[in-house]
């Protein structure tokens, strides 16, 4: 995902282009974020992917009279939304397994993330940089870290419980059910209106 790196090669730049033009008078910083913003686009980490709501990358949702179907998508086509296999194809893959993984136990311990990288030939590099932090961030995961002290040694250590989260669907259903209220609220004002005579028929 390259967007992380644009906004920080966008921010190497204002400096270079400062220590190039000391005498001209430095913008202020709210003035720099705009235009890094305004150049740069949304950051990776903070976006998701949305195809168009009739993409043949997802099943249908909803019938003809917007109305929600019954049918439920499955992990793999959840996870679709945070790591769209057309442009992550790894990434998506490996999300896939671990919380098919996550889901049969609920909740996983350090020894046991050490095994599911192993036996499926995971880089460790991608799995604990690229793939945890954004299912954590996302809101599928939760992370518990316990700190332990040996005896012997007494050095520190802080192996993880990772267990399933359900942040990432109460953060989808806040945006639906507030789009859903808008829209409800807003035919019901206009038929209110219509019956009042405020407006006619066309």
């Amino acid at each position: 995902m390259g967007a992380d790196t644009d906004v920080e090669s966008g921010q190497i730049d204002e400096e270079q282009a400062d220590n190039t033009t000391p005498t001209q008078p430095r913008p202020s910083s709210l003035a720099k974020a705009e235009r890094t913003i305004a150049t740069r686009g949304i950051p990776s980490e903070e976006s998701m992917y949305l195809p168009p709501h009739d993409s043949p990358v997802i099943r249908s949702f909803q019938d003809g009279g917007e109305n929600p179907t019954r049918n439920m998508w499955d992990v793999e086509e959840v996870v679709t939304f945070v790591f769209p296999r057309k442009y992550q194809a790894t990434y998506h893959s490996i999300a896939v397994k671990f919380l098919r993984l996550l889901v049969a136990r609920t909740k996983l311990e350090g020894s046991e993330l050490s095994d599911f990288i192993s036996k499926n030939g995971i880089s460790k590099a991608t799995f604990y940089n690229r793939v945890l932090p954004r299912l954590r961030r996302v809101g599928m995961i939760k992370i518990e870290r316990h700190t332990i002290v040996a005896k012997e040694s007494l050095r520190k250590y802080r192996p993880m419980t990772i267990h399933l989260g359900k942040t990432f669907g109460n953060y989808l259903m806040k945006i639906g059910d507030s789009w859903l209220a808008i829209v409800d609220e807003a035919r019901s004002k206009f038929d209110q209106q219509k019956r009042l005579g405020h407006f006619e028929e066309k």
